[in-house]
């Protein structure tokens, strides 16, 4: 795969697969992530097809549509996970993986065995493995790092807790302790404040928006319109394809919502309500498990 786009979108790239931040980046700008002309899948089953746009440094962007419309697909293919069938892709200036100590990936469904004896502390510990060498324990720097970001979370009292005793939006904030520990320039955030309380929601949201202005670059999937409107500077509508790419704004924009969700849509009485099963993913390789999050000691 290359690297970033040699030239400028033309115009006769639609404006709504380019958006202004691949525009942006064809003119030198700084972009954390670009892809151009991107289409991926499973086996046989076309998730992505022709996705183009760029997110600059320092965003935090939403990316919101159906349930297996591609999101968590995208998202993998950022972070080095799926090889795409075609088209660039771009991240931190590279190919996907080139820089993959610098990208924090955090999916929808942790893949854990939640009676495995591991404390909060050893989850969170695995955010600086990366940073080490072979056969290394954690040094003093490396401790210190954990500390801080179940501090950030506000789930430091938790450190020695078994990770299965937690509830779901417990979880929630350990996990995106382990990626603040690993100190990335980049978050790929699958549905990270989906189903949990509006305290945790706001905290989380609170902590994402800080990395951003520490110049991090934030990438976060949600079901959730009305936390994207409040909390994220910019949206990105894709079902396969990028329907809109713009202002948060635009999730309240009913033509949008129209062409993303399709069928999923509804409006009643004046209301735009959405119809959407929580619980559906894009479809994964073959032997791929995924676990939801629920009450202490849950199970798949």
């Amino acid at each position: 795969m290359s690297g970033l786009p040699t030239a400028a979108a033309g115009p006769d790239l639609p404006a709504h697969d380019v958006g202004p931040a691949l525009a942006a980046a064809g003119r030198g700008h700084d972009a954390a992530i670009v892809l151009q002309g991107v289409s991926a899948g499973y086996d046989e089953r076309r998730a992505l097809e022709d996705v183009s746009f760029a997110v600059p440094t320092g965003s935090l962007l939403a990316v919101f549509g159906p349930n297996g419309g591609g999101k968590s697909t995208l998202l993998k293919v950022i972070g080095g996970l799926l090889r795409p069938w075609s088209g660039t892709v771009a991240v931190l200036g590279g190919p996907p993986g080139t820089h993959a100590r610098r990208v924090a990936y955090v999916p929808q469904a942790e893949q854990v065995d939640w009676d495995f004896p591991v404390t909060c502390g050893d989850v969170v510990a695995m955010g600086r493995y990366r940073g080490l060498g072979p056969f290394r324990g954690l040094r003093k720097i490396d401790r210190f790092a954990v500390a801080a970001a179940l501090r950030l979370v506000g789930m430091a009292e938790h450190e020695r807790t078994q990770i299965g005793r937690l509830s779901g939006g417990q979880r929630r904030r350990v996990f995106l302790a382990r990626a603040i520990a690993a100190e990335p320039d980049l978050y790929l955030l699958d549905e990270p404040v989906t189903g949990v309380d509006p305290t945790t929601q706001e905290d989380l949201m609170a902590i994402l928006v800080g990395e951003t202005k520490r110049g991090r670059t934030v990438v976060a999937t949600t079901h959730d319109l009305a936390a994207a409107a409040e909390h994220f500077e910019r949206v990105l509508a894709i079902n396969r394809s990028v329907i809109a790419d713009g202002p948060s704004s635009l999730v309240l924009d009913e033509d949008v919502l129209a062409r993303t969700y399709g069928g999923h849509l509804l409006v009643l009485e004046g209301r735009t309500v959405l119809l959407d099963d929580a619980h559906h993913h894009d479809a994964p390789p073959q032997g791929e498990r995924h676990f939801h999050e629920g009450a202490p000691g849950g199970r798949p």
